[in-house]
């Protein structure tokens, strides 16, 4: 091992070994210059032109060579004298070899901590994967039925709800709406949906509310763009029929042309085929059961009275429905839906009625401005509707809007107009026009609270009224 003290010595052997050596040239340097036949420091020219002869070399060699070794040998003896002592050098291999010492116990404390939480995780992992298991073996009864229980997490619960306020001639106070949605997944490609809603917060025989089940339909993903539902479902038609929380839209009630003319919620059950691409396009198809219109009366072909929702339903004749719906700007959705049904009075009637319905939208939105317009026409054939004028009924609506963002909330500020004429085939003036303006906020995104006023002009001015709307609405 070498120590400073093995060093010191070293360096001492060789100042000693080099002043020895010295000592030994200097003697063969004088014996040279003592006979000079060995060593002809002094060397005659005999040829040459000068008569002196050279210096000798040698004893110049001899000083400086002497000289140089003893520098060094002082430089050595320096290096060696400036040499830490034994106890210090000790005393700096001990505080180096306590070092090393804590450098290992660091290593091995960060690898006993690595192993530990490698433990940890493998330890939480298994618990993880037992509470699953055990809360899959869980049955709850959400839906109240006798069916099979569902795993959890693949099945979902919504819902939402709104009441109203209403002050005009007669002032009203109503839960208009709670709505339970309940969906399940039974795989990747196979789900349900369901929908059910009390209107009117109390329902039975004598009562104004009533119990129904507007959604309950099967859905079949056929691949990455095409879909199949059979069942229960709401028509794609319009913007409200099949987006109706309180949340999305504006006003307190719903408006009168997705009320009259396109008769919100409207569902029916038979077959539904969705086909939709990368490009913004979308495409439905439907074959259902249709409407079933009276055909005397005030509400003779009144295409609202004319729902059976699916309720021991008269399925003589049924309709189509097609939608093209194009959204590949963001914001933006335009659509055009079209319904045809061969006998609107389902052959309780003297002639066949049949009904055609075109309808189109466009609902954007770019930052806080929004524009809502739709349009829709029914064209009824035969011969009575047109004697009424029910032949045909159309309407439409505007509705310019702005929302404001804010730390408490978002304040939402819109106007509409709306019309409506259920017996537009006549020369009889019989339109109805609103106009309303109000607000809503948003404390929460799935919470509204909403004001309103409403200016009626109805065919029958008798009718006329100005009605201030409050709400509050819900949906999860």
């Amino acid at each position: 091992m070498w120590t400073p003290v093995a060093k010191e010595a070293t360096a001492r052997k060789r100042l000693i070994e080099t002043f020895s050596q010295l000592m030994i040239d200097s003697r063969m340097s004088r014996s040279f210059n003592k006979y000079p036949s060995i060593d002809t420091g002094y060397q005659v020219q005999k040829h040459a032109k000068r008569s002196e002869m050279k210096p000798n070399t040698g004893t110049s060699w001899n000083r400086y060579t002497v000289a140089g070794a003893i520098a060094s040998c002082f430089a050595i003896e320096a290096i060696a004298r400036d040499l830490p002592s034994r106890e210090a050098m000790w005393a700096i291999i001990q505080q180096q070899q306590e070092e090393i010492e804590a450098l290992k116990r660091r290593v091995g404390f960060a690898e006993e901590t690595l192993i530990n939480t490698q433990t940890a995780v493998e330890e939480t992992s298994k618990q993880i994967e037992a509470t699953a298991s055990y809360v899959e073996t869980i049955t709850p009864s959400i839906s109240g039925s006798g069916a099979a229980p569902a795993r959890y997490g693949n099945t979902h619960i919504g819902g939402y709800g709104e009441l109203h306020y209403n002050f005009g001639k007669t002032d009203k106070a109503d839960f208009h709406r709670w709505v339970l949605f309940l969906e399940h997944e039974f795989n990747e490609t196979v789900r349900m949906f369901s929908e059910v809603e009390l209107e009117h917060s109390i329902a039975g025989e004598g009562k104004t509310g009533e119990i129904e089940l507007e959604q309950a339909y099967i859905e079949f993903d056929l691949n990455e763009a095409d879909r199949l539902k059979a069942g229960l479902f709401l028509m794609p038609i319009g913007i409200l029929n099949e987006t109706h929380e309180p949340t999305t839209f504006y006003g307190v009630e719903r408006n009168q042309v997705e009320s009259a003319i396109i008769p919100s919620t409207w569902w029916e059950g038979g077959l539904a085929y969705t086909h939709r691409d990368y490009s913004g396009w979308s495409f439905d198809a439907a074959v259902h059961t249709g409407l079933k219109a009276s055909t005397a009366g005030d509400n003779a072909f009144r295409i609202r009275r004319g729902r059976q929702k699916v309720g021991n339903a008269e399925a003589s004749d049924g309709a189509i429905t097609t939608r093209a719906r194009y959204t590949g700007v963001p914001g933006l959705e335009l659509a055009l839906s079209a319904q045809y049904q061969a006998d609107l009075a389902q052959g309780g009637f003297a002639e066949t009625i049949d009904a055609t319905l075109f309808a189109a939208h466009v609902d954007y939105e770019s930052g806080p401005f929004g524009f809502r317009a739709l349009a829709a026409q029914w064209n009824l054939g035969g011969d009575t509707p047109s004697l009424t004028g029910a032949d045909k009924q159309y309407g439409y609506y505007l509705e310019p809007s702005y929302r404001i963002e804010a730390e408490s909330g978002d304040f939402g500020l819109f106007a509409r107009y709306s019309y409506y004429d259920t017996a537009a085939g006549d020369a009889t003036s019989s339109g109805n026009a609103f106009f309303d303006i109000g607000m809503n906020y948003w404390p929460l995104d799935n919470v509204v609270l909403k004001w309103d006023i409403q200016f009626t002009d109805y065919a029958d001015s008798a009718r006329d009224e100005e009605i201030i709307n409050l709400g509050i609405g819900y949906d999860f």
